[in-house]
């Protein structure tokens, strides 16, 4: 053993005396580990806690990191329940309502449209659905120069709830009817502009939409578990929405709003998808891959550098800094916060009960995290959102050269 004769000595120093006497590692262990170990460290907290039941979430890295590392790695993780009252555990198939995450898909669609010719984002709103002709402010004052590329960017000045009426076409008629806040384009409101979207897939692609997203995206990307409307068989493996109780120490059953999944539902555009994390990833390849996946072309390169540029100008958009809007898709404009680990440019959409998914296309890396919790509020900005995605990074840094 090595004297060590100085108390002044640094504590790194007194680190590698220990290191080279006792034959220790020169890097902690968990500095080596993977997403694959890292994730679900960082989530078991969150069940522990009961601020959730359980949770399924998925990493991709498209390119190598270093000369031996496969291409295209895949790090899958889930545990806790789905069903806490009757103990089903959550799998990779666990199917969840994606709430907003079904708006970049709605986005994709229209874009489909655009590359055909059939549209463009440009329109006129009244040209493809006429009772937008009259449309008001909530002042009276006529609502003017309202066009489609404003609805796929919540610039539109419809705000208010995004549920669906007896069909899509009764919704686009009953939001024509709604009074806007503000004029199109002078600002950004969430809301359910992206119904009237999915009415004017309809109207242009003489389909209904639900079977156009089926037709054009979720068959050619074998998207077999992505639905709006849950057979009997699908319902076993749903996850239960939960809240916290009043007292908030422990989770309660939620009820869901948008997303029924009842056989007469209206498919929702703006947060009625069902979906698994497989599935979200296929999706989310594809628009990784600018369009296209094993050899399917489902959008162009085109569409996809526009849906996922930021289309907002200056205007403060989102639920987190230094965020920006694409058509459809948020935007990573300035990383900071829960966003910090993620580079800038990244896009993707969050849901509200707590579901997120996230493309870096600077690193090819792809983010996908699916819990059920009613009451997260904010949850693009949830700190399970940030704890997931820097475990997810410092995991993946673990293997670069």
């Amino acid at each position: 053993m090595i004297a060590i004769r100085s108390i002044s000595v640094g504590f790194t120093t007194l680190i590698w005396v220990a290191i080279l006497t006792l034959g220790l590692p020169a890097t902690p262990a968990y500095a080596q580990e993977s997403p694959a170990d890292r994730v679900p460290r960082a989530m078991k907290k969150f069940i522990e806690a009961k601020e959730i039941p359980g949770y399924v979430t998925l990493v991709y890295q498209q390119r190598p990191i270093k000369q031996s590392s496969p291409a295209g790695r895949t790090f899958a993780a889930s545990a806790g329940l789905a069903d806490l009252e009757e103990n089903v555990p959550m799998t990779s198939d666990t199917l969840f309502g994606i709430m907003s995450m079904t708006k970049p898909i709605t986005a994709t669609a229209l874009m489909m449209l655009v590359d055909e010719g059939k549209i463009s984002i440009d329109d006129p709103v009244e040209k493809h659905i006429p009772a937008f002709a009259n449309a008001k402010l909530e002042n009276g004052e006529p609502v003017r120069g309202l066009k489609v590329r404003h609805l796929l960017t919540h610039t539109s000045g419809l705000s208010g709830k995004q549920d669906c009426f007896e069909s899509l076409e009764v919704t686009a008629n009953v939001l024509a009817a709604r009074p806007f806040k503000f004029q199109p384009g002078s600002k950004w409101e969430y809301g359910p502009s992206m119904n009237v979207v999915g009415r004017i897939i309809e109207v242009v692609s003489g389909q209904p939409y639900e079977k156009f997203l089926r037709e054009r995206i979720f068959e050619p990307l074998a998207m077999t578990d992505t639905t709006f409307h849950l057979t009997d068989k699908l319902r076993e493996r749903m996850a239960v929405l939960y809240k916290l109780s009043k007292n908030g120490k422990f989770l309660v059953r939620g009820e869901r709003w948008i997303d029924t999944g009842a056989p007469d539902s209206v498919p929702n555009p703006s947060g009625g998808l069902f979906s698994t994390a497989g599935d979200m990833q296929r999706f989310y390849q594809m628009i990784l891959n600018g369009g296209e996946l094993d050899g399917n072309r489902i959008v162009s390169e085109k569409s996809v550098g526009e849906m996922t540029t930021v289309q907002t100008g200056d205007l403060t958009t989102g639920f987190t800094p230094g965020n920006g809007w694409g058509l459809g898709w948020s935007i990573v404009r300035r990383p900071e916060g829960v966003t910090g680990m993620l580079s800038p440019g990244t896009f993707g959409h969050g849901g509200a009960y707590g579901t997120q998914g996230w493309i870096d296309p600077v690193k090819g890396r792809i983010f996908v995290l699916l819990i059920q919790r009613a009451d997260l509020g904010n949850s693009d900005g949830s700190d399970i959102r940030k704890k997931f995605q820097q475990a997810a990074v410092d995991g993946l840094a673990t293997e670069s050269p």
